[in-house]
Parts: C-alpha cells; sequence; structure tokens
C-alpha cells in the first residue's frame, strides 16, 4: 500500500495529509441536528476505526480540539495498529482577566500536554481575538508561544483571518506552522479564494489547510483537486471523515491527484445514471 507523501514541520516529519475531527466530535457546520447525530454515532470505537484506516496509508496525525474522548480513541488505534499518532491539538483559553480558572492559559496548555501533544495552536477564538490590524501584530503571540515551547510542545497559530500568517511572518512570530481555512467554494473565508491562495504561496511556514470540502458542501474530488494543485509541496490538507470507507476514499482521491492521474475511485450508483454505463 502507498505511503502517504510527507513534509516537515518544526522539525517533526507529518504526513501532507491530516485527520480532521469535526465529524468525530460534532461540528457540522450545517444544523443542530447534524451535530447531534455525529455525536451520537462516534463512539470510541467508530473513531479508532477510521483513524485506523487512516493509518494504513501511514496518515498518522490528528488535528482537533482538547478532548478526552478523542484521546481515548486515539489510544486504541495506537494499541490496535502499534503506530503512534501525533497530536496537534487547538485549545481555547482565557486572553483577558475574569474568565473561569480552568481556561487560564497554564491550565488549558497543561491539559495539552496531559493529552500528549505534540504540536499546539491556539485556536481561531484565541488568535483571532489577538489580532491587531491597526498596528499590524498578532497581542502575545509571543508569550504564548513561549509558554507552550517552555511545555515542550510545538507552537503554531490557527485563524480564520488571513492577516494572521501575514502579520505572524513579517514581525517573526514563533511559530512553526499555521491552520489556514481554504476551500474552492470560499466557505468560511473573509477574502476570495485567489488572495488565500497567494497568501499560502507566500507564507515563510508549511500551512495546514482546514475545510478542503467546505463542511461537505464540496465532492470529494472537486474540493481535493483544487486545493492539492494550489499548495505547496510542504502544506498540508486536513480533512475528517465520518467511516473507515470515507478515509480510504479521500487518501485514494488525494494519492492520484498528487501523482497527476484522474481518480478512479467507485462512482454512487443511482437510478437516474443507469444510461451512462
Amino acid at each position: 500500500m502507498t505511503a502517504f507523501p510527507r513534509t516537515v514541520v518544526g522539525g517533526v516529519s507529518l504526513p501532507r495529509l491530516l485527520i480532521g475531527t469535526n465529524w468525530f466530535l460534532g461540528y457540522s457546520h450545517t444544523s443542530l441536528a447534524k451535530d447531534r447525530f455525529i455525536k451520537e454515532l462516534q463512539d470510541r470505537r467508530r473513531i479508532a476505526d477510521v483513524v485506523a484506516a487512516f493509518l494504513e496509508y501511514g496518515v498518522d496525525a490528528v488535528m482537533g480540539p482538547p478532548s478526552q474522548h478523542l484521546e481515548n480513541a486515539l489510544r486504541d488505534a495506537e494499541e490496535r495498529t502499534g503506530r503512534r499518532i501525533i497530536r496537534i491539538i487547538t485549545p481555547s483559553f482565557n486572553i483577558v482577566p475574569g474568565g473561569p480558572p480552568e481556561r487560564e492559559p497554564e491550565a488549558a496548555l497543561d491539559e495539552c500536554v496531559r493529552l500528549n501533544a505534540t504540536f499546539c495552536l491556539p485556536h481561531q477564538c484565541v488568535t483571532d481575538a489577538l489580532l491587531d490590524r491597526m498596528h499590524g501584530e498578532i497581542r502575545d503571540i509571543g508569550k504564548y508561544s513561549r509558554m507552550i515551547r517552555e511545555r515542550g510542545m510545538i507552537p503554531g497559530l490557527s485563524t480564520h483571518m488571513p492577516e494572521a500568517v501575514v502579520y505572524a511572518d513579517k514581525t517573526g512570530a514563533d511559530v512553526e506552522t499555521y491552520i489556514q481555512i481554504y476551500n474552492a467554494a470560499g466557505f468560511l473565508m473573509q477574502v476570495e479564494a485567489d488572495w488565500v491562495m497567494r497568501i499560502i504561496q507566500k507564507a515563510r511556514k508549511p500551512v495546514m489547510t482546514i475545510k478542503p470540502l467546505a463542511a461537505g458542501r464540496l465532492l470529494p474530488v472537486v474540493g481535493l483537486a483544487f486545493v492539492w494543485n494550489t499548495i505547496r509541496d510542504q502544506d498540508m490538507v486536513t480533512i475528517g471523515c465520518t467511516t473507515p470507507d470515507e478515509a480510504r476514499e479521500v487518501v485514494e482521491i488525494s494519492l492520484d491527484l498528487l501523482h497527476r492521474r484522474i481518480p478512479e475511485n467507485a462512482l454512487q450508483k443511482t437510478r437516474s445514471k443507469n444510461t451512462l454505463e
């Protein structure tokens, strides 16, 4: 079986395809009913099954928020396959005084350590709240990166604002990678896709793109063809799946696209398509 291509981020080897967790933890970007369906469906065994399918191809890195439920499933997948999984954790925490004590930065980052994080990228709700467009900087990012490194993790940032990548580069922020929304539909993107494409091309560090299928609004072959053909060899694509079959399908489609082959994945069968064969 073909191993998925890899890149290096902060001295750590990562697969260029990363396992997303919205379809494990119930963030559908569709409806509350869909969120509930995901949460009810995705028990510990089902999540481990999907992760194990990715591991068949050497896709051994998972991105997500701090979650004991997810961690339990990851440990199960590791025990089942004998492979270690790299955790990319995106914590949120208080950035002004007066928040819940358990959400103080020290406590939130300590939780990431407990959950075996290799990479720690403060979530968009932290990063984008710190972004200062007037002065062209991300306030306090150095302080948080230092706290992350002191705990033995590799710092990065997660953002929905394309300026965050630009400002981090211009100010020399101590981050090794960025999470950036990027998809052909422009879903949740604050500027046009061609602008984000240019920002990714010029970024000084590898970029972890997210939402390539626009939370299910794009067919896998459509969304993946766009991102794989417009990012650099050092950049990554993060994708969430509900089942092991979906995981294998997106890996196979991605490998075909990266090798400039038209994907030969099995197509959906419906009565209305009987005349096409």
